[in-house]
């Protein structure tokens, strides 16, 4: 099992949306970035947990968790001329983004805001809190989801440098 963050707008998808129907999986979709879509494609696998990232929006930050319950398939907004993230270079044939199915985990009691995982030594590597990271699918490591569930729980530490251990 591999863990995740992905980022969401939430007026598009939230972790409520998730928490309201929680035996209903949620597709994924409108991944335009090539490098976030290899990453759900290549890697991306049934029974990992992922981070829902509430970004764009007011509250930025991690929100809760959902499991991928379905591994990488042929987006189907790309064929969609309706959807915003529509292809009109998708065809049958030619279908280069990709969707997973994401259900609810859990809903975090509070948001754990960015500028206090910013404050951890301990996520110093996750490429969310590095300047210039957009990416909206990213690998955590399993340290860094362990002490990520542990911050949601109000369990950091702080270190003799003011920052959260």
């Amino acid at each position: 099992m591999r863990y995740w963050l992905f980022k969401t707008e939430p007026e598009e998808c939230s972790i409520d949306d998730f928490a309201k129907a929680p035996d209903k999986a949620i597709v994924w979709e409108g991944v335009r970035n090539y490098q976030a879509r290899n990453f759900l494609r290549d890697q991306v696998k049934t029974g990992d947990l992922v981070f829902i990232y509430h970004s764009s929006c007011k509250d930025i930050g991690i929100a809760g968790i959902a499991e991928v319950v379905r591994s990488s398939y042929p987006d189907p907004s790309q064929f969609n001329s309706l959807s915003p993230y529509f292809d009109a270079k998708s065809s049958g044939t030619k279908a280069p983004w990709v969707s997973v199915d994401l259900q609810f985990v859990e809903k975090f009691t509070a948001l754990l805001p960015l500028d206090k995982l910013k404050q951890s030594t301990k996520l110093e590597q996750l490429p969310l809190v590095k300047k210039g990271n957009r990416l909206s699918v990213m690998p955590v490591s399993s340290a860094e989801w362990q002490h990520i569930i542990r911050m949601s729980q109000g369990k950091g530490n702080i270190d003799e440098a003011g920052k959260t251990a």
